[in-house]
């Protein structure tokens, strides 16, 4: 039989800090700080965390205030935003902040950067306190950018603003997105991208081929370079993973529905009464997951890789159990330098 070797691109880990039916928010957080210790001595590459608001399933709000804490209880791996939406805040704000984080934790920030407000329409109005009335998001950027580096021309309106934490102090920064505007936007300003495979998959080779001819070498960034988040449920059988999986897929239902609520478990999963309608819109929401045991999670990680070329994918695991989701992660690093059939590697991610 041919073989295939182990995973060929770095992993790193994308946190959503689950908050799980039956435990709170400040267990979820504490769960995060329990989780980077685990994957750092695993090998992951950085660890970034999401910004959302108003759903009770997730417990991080505010990507710089967790950062702070992750990169305190750990000393090697880069830790980041996956991402800060930049409509939700002043930039000068959002450069302050990573400055700091930067000057505390020189070569180990990521400040990836999305366009989308994260959340209900409702929710972001409260954020921003006004409902905006053009997308500013280039002036933002523009604006951002120019804290940290010391470049708003003498015209701009916050020229003589001084962002004394974030000048000199300028993370790596990321262009997040799940469209092709945010590959062109990252290609034309030759930053990496970070493309959001694991909800938004049928856009995946669109925005690829966008970022690619859009790119234009930078200093900091002279070729292109992707990043793909994928929803990874890794257990020691296909059966159990399957199992666990149930969780995720019926929060993936509750919140298109409008009904957030705690991170349910397999066992409420699957006594869900689930219609025809909302089977098949659960599997198509979530086909492009990728669960089951590690020979066959690594067959399908690779795949994607093969398909899309991509330099590193970004691991976010939901699972009810804490325990079960630090194994899954566990269980994917050892499996890295496993061999697997080479026909399993045909399966579609």
């Amino acid at each position: 039989m041919q073989w295939v070797t182990s995973l060929s691109v770095p992993l790193s880990v994308l946190d959503l800090s689950p908050i799980a039916d039956g435990s709170t928010a400040r267990d979820a957080l504490r769960n995060s700080l329990d989780l980077i210790g685990h994957v750092e001595r695993l090998g992951y590459h950085r660890y970034w965390v999401a910004e959302h608001h108003s759903m009770s399933s997730v417990a991080c709000t505010s990507p710089p205030v967790l950062i702070a804490h992750l990169a305190s209880v750990s000393s090697k791996i880069r830790v980041g935003s996956g991402g800060v939406m930049l409509p939700n805040h002043s930039s000068l704000v959002v450069a302050e902040q990573f400055g700091m984080l930067e000057a505390l934790h020189p070569g180990r920030i990521d400040l990836g950067i999305g366009r989308a407000p994260g959340t209900d329409q409702l929710t972001a109005s409260a954020l921003r306190r006004s409902a905006p009335d053009r997308d500013d998001f280039p002036e933002q950027l523009t604006e951002l950018f120019g804290y940290f580096d010391g470049t708003l021309p003498p015209t701009h309106r916050y020229h003589r603003v001084r962002a004394a934490s974030a000048l000199g102090y300028r993370p790596r920064i990321w262009m997040l997105g799940s469209s092709d505007y945010g590959a062109h936007a990252a290609g034309v300003l030759g930053l990496p991208y970070s493309f959001a495979h694991h909800f938004a998959s049928d856009n995946t080779m669109s925005a690829l081929a966008a970022y690619h001819s859009s790119f234009r070498p930078s200093d900091e960034q002279p070729t292109p370079y992707t990043m793909l988040g994928v929803n990874v449920v890794c257990a020691p059988t296909d059966e159990e993973a399957q199992w666990l999986a149930g969780s995720g897929r019926l929060s993936v239902l509750r919140l298109r529905m409008g009904r957030s609520g705690p991170f349910p478990s397999p066992d409420e999963a699957a006594a869900y009464p689930y219609s025809s309608l909302e089977r098949e819109q659960v599997t198509a929401w979530t086909r492009a997951h990728v669960i089951g045991s590690p020979a066959t999670v690594i067959a399908k990680l690779q795949a994607l890789v093969n398909r899309t070329r991509t330099d590193e994918l970004m691991v976010t695991t939901m699972t009810h159990s804490h325990a079960l989701r630090v194994r899954s992660f566990e269980l994917l690093a050892e499996a890295t330098a496993m061999r697997v059939p080479a026909d399993l590697s045909k399966t579609n991610a």
